[in-house]
């Protein structure tokens, strides 16, 4: 898994990515006029965006109209309003699995959770960038070819503006800080202990891997088999070398018995006296 310092740059590449991409679906500014004008009133530059359209006068004035007619609107502008809040949505919840993936956090899970939480954010955050990817390039492409094939007049062409810039680099961070997150795959158990949540924080609870706890509660068992064996034999040898030493004490404590007499030999005896 990645060191914490490599999480954290993620989380914040990541955490520009979201809010340049929040800032970029709001500016007006995604295509500008290529005309200049010189007089007071009319006006310098005018603007479209995805949601309003502005018009900047030489007298300092600026003015905005909103795009209230959806159905009016061409497609690939509906599909760029479409994308970018799915995008600006998708890449806020990734942020939410990213902080519960850091390592540097106490909440999220064992080990193997944060692991597969991080990759969890940086899918999040690479769906996110495409999100963006597509709608930018599209409505790019099209004011492009608008501007070089038709024959309008140079006030009535646009050209990119900056909002496009700001969105394809909020896209990039976006790629970078999902790509990142993506890295931290739980295969390998890290060193260090991480932290366990429960409900005292202030306790540190060592990560063990589960197959590695199972091992050790299997040689656990085993040990304790082996010598529950190993006292039934000892408490056994003892009851017999025991049960000898009894035998061999009451040999020795009790009297020899003579050999009874023979009748005959006293009949004979007495017949002789």
């Amino acid at each position: 898994m990645l060191s914490a310092a490599v999480q954290i740059l993620a989380f914040a590449l990541a955490l520009l990515g979201v809010v340049g991409t929040t800032v970029a679906t709001l500016l007006p500014n995604w295509k500008v006029s290529v005309s200049v004008w010189s007089s007071i009133m009319t006006p310098i530059s005018q603007m479209q965006g995805l949601w309003m359209d502005c018009v900047w006068y030489s007298s300092g004035v600026f003015s905005c109209t909103m795009k209230n007619s959806v159905l009016s609107l061409p497609a690939y502008l509906q599909t760029a309003r479409a994308a970018m809040v799915l995008s600006c949505m998708v890449a806020a919840f990734g942020l939410c699995l990213a902080s519960l993936g850091l390592k540097c956090t106490r909440w999220g899970g064992s080990h193997r959770a944060k692991g597969h939480t991080a990759i969890a954010a940086g899918g999040c955050f690479i769906l996110a960038s495409l999100l963006v990817l597509v709608p930018a390039s599209w409505f790019t492409n099209e004011v492009i070819t608008a501007f070089l094939t038709t024959d309008l007049p140079d006030s009535s062409k646009y050209q990119p503006g900056g909002a496009l810039c700001v969105t394809f680099i909020s896209a990039g961070f976006l790629l970078a800080g999902g790509v990142i997150f993506c890295l931290s795959c739980p295969g390998k158990r890290s060193r260090r202990p991480d932290y366990v949540s429960s409900a005292d924080h202030d306790r540190f609870v060592p990560y063990r891997d589960e197959q590695r706890r199972r091992e050790l509660q299997t040689g656990r068992v085993q040990a304790k088999n082996r010598q529950t064996v190993r006292l039934q034999m000892d408490k056994v040898k003892q009851q017999k070398s025991a049960q000898e030493k009894l035998e061999q004490d009451q040999q020795h404590s009790s009297p020899s018995k003579l050999p009874p007499k023979d009748i005959k030999d006293s009949y004979s005896l007495q017949e002789y006296v």
